[in-house]
């Protein structure tokens, strides 16, 4: 294989892994957040500080770590990364604290899975920059305080619930969350990242990538690489797109990449349809208990409540009362299923 062979194979592994932004302009979306995130950076590089901590919450892929990244960029600090379950014991959280230089980020993913002993050593550090260790135990015990260099902490959650109210207030520079994307700014991303990786996508294709993908960058961006995947690897689409490609990948090459996944109309996958078939044809369409549906799927009853239900809600297919789990009309509908009304009576 030539020289050149290989720098391009390498550099296409490095686009394929380097689809976050580097610039506030590259970024997509959560205006409400970056204009909070940029006036707090720019206050406190003119005073001389180092931002204050900042806690981002949401949904998992909507750029929570993204965010930490720009805002490393953005200081010209650099960013230290770890997450809540790596941080097991207090020795873990103080070796990552005293190694930080002066104005270091440091990046804890999935805070609420902190340790609460680690946790409390944490308080201090955030509020006074101070690092309290005790050494021995019983009567001989003796508590050893050191100083830490200045840093700002940047966590990020999937369940803030779960972060406990001591140490979300210690978030000083604010606790905020990251909404869904809409579709169109699901297809600016999609757009953005086809270049990156030298696709050429077809207008339809974009925006059937964009209605699919459950209003989620990360899902947007793992759909456009297998569509990538499919011109690649089937011959009808073996004339189409992948770096300097003659044709684009079509609608209809990108409907059956997805329909491979098992990805319909509506961004729906075969979990989905399963959980809202359930509902309707074994326990004709609820009110259901979150146990019952578990058992049913054959699912942990985080995974339905956690992973499945939220889009279901969100596209108006489910209902969560306080009787159970409800179908709509409108996921009758979709399903192909005659409405809860029609059926009831033909009974």
């Amino acid at each position: 294989m030539k020289k050149d062979e290989k720098k391009e194979i390498a550099d296409d592994s490095f686009l394929d892994q380097t689809l976050r932004p580097t610039r506030w302009d590259e970024y997509i979306g959560q205006k409400h957040i970056k204009d909070n995130v940029k006036i707090l950076l720019r206050a406190a590089q003119e005073r001389g500080h180092i931002p204050e901590h900042l806690l981002f919450y949401g949904p998992p892929g909507l750029g929570k770590t993204t965010l930490a990244h720009l805002i490393a960029k953005e200081t010209g600090k650099q960013m230290k990364i770890t997450s809540g379950p790596a941080i097991e014991k207090v020795g873990d959280l103080a070796s990552i604290l005293t190694n930080l230089a002066s104005g270091d980020i440091l990046f804890i993913d999935e805070i609420h899975r902190l340790n609460k002993m680690v946790e409390e050593i944490l308080y201090p550090a955030m509020e006074s920059g101070v690092l309290d260790i005790i050494i021995g135990k019983g009567p001989s015990a003796r508590t050893i305080q050191l100083d830490l260099p200045p840093f700002t902490l940047i966590a990020a959650t999937t369940r803030v619930a779960m972060v406990s109210s001591p140490l979300r207030s210690r978030f000083s520079g604010g606790v905020f969350r990251l909404e869904f994307y809409s579709n169109e700014e699901i297809a600016k991303i999609v757009e953005r990242s086809s270049k990156l990786l030298k696709i050429n996508l077809a207008p339809e294709a974009l925006k059937e990538i964009a209605e699919r993908s459950r209003f989620t960058p990360r899902t947007a961006n793992y759909f456009l690489k297998r569509c990538r995947d499919f011109a690649q690897v089937y011959p009808e689409g073996k004339q189409a797109s992948y770096g300097a490609g003659e044709k684009a990948i079509s609608k209809e090459m990108a409907r059956k990449a997805l329909a491979m996944l098992a990805i319909d109309d509506i961004g729906l996958n075969s979990s989905d349809r399963k959980f809202l078939e359930i509902l309707i044809e074994k326990f004709k369409g609820g009110p259901v208990g979150l146990k019952t549906m578990s058992a049913a799927m054959s699912e942990e009853e985080a995974t339905v409540e956690e992973v499945i239900e939220p889009y279901l809600i969100q596209l108006g297919l489910l209902e969560r009362t306080a009787r159970g789990r409800v179908a709509t009309n409108k996921a009758y509908e979709h399903l192909g299923f005659d409405s809860k009304e029609k059926q009831e009576k033909l009974l």
